[in-house]
């Protein structure tokens, strides 16, 4: 390795990034243990999908509820058509990725004719293991 490298990344710096790994792991595992046991709670005495609260000490505990509303795809669509409302429902186009592979591999269409189609994404990632 460079010096340059030397002087920005210590030995230190990934022990230390190694530990707070572990422990990041262990903590959200316990987060989720109480996260878990404090829906419980809300559940048995306030009820379920019912908001509350808990003052305990110095903390008060809450649980909001959070509600999302999506069209259920199938029966909405057919709902649509059988109201003649299709002009209420999207068609959408996109590539059938599995049917491109087994067409390529059949030899019915050739890589080369969907050049410049295929998009490659990627994104860095740290690791940091214990070397035995």
């Amino acid at each position: 390795m460079s010096k340059q490298f030397d002087q920005l990344i210590t030995e230190e710096m990934v022990t230390q990034y190694f530990e707070w790994s572990q422990q990041k792991k262990e903590i959200e595992s316990k987060m989720e243990e109480y996260k878990k046991a404090f829906h419980l709670y809300f559940d048995q005495n306030i009820g379920l999908h019912s908001k509350g609260q808990i003052k305990i000490g110095n903390y008060k505990l809450q649980r909001l509820i959070r509600k999302t509303e999506k069209y259920d795809e199938i029966e909405t669509v057919q709902r649509l058509e059988e109201l003649n409302f299709n002009d209420l429902i999207q068609i959408v186009k996109r590539p059938d990725e599995e049917k491109i592979k087994s067409a390529i591999h059949l030899g019915l269409l050739k890589e080369k004719d969907l050049e410049g189609c295929l998009k490659v994404y990627s994104s860095p990632a740290i690791s940091v293991k214990l070397d035995k």
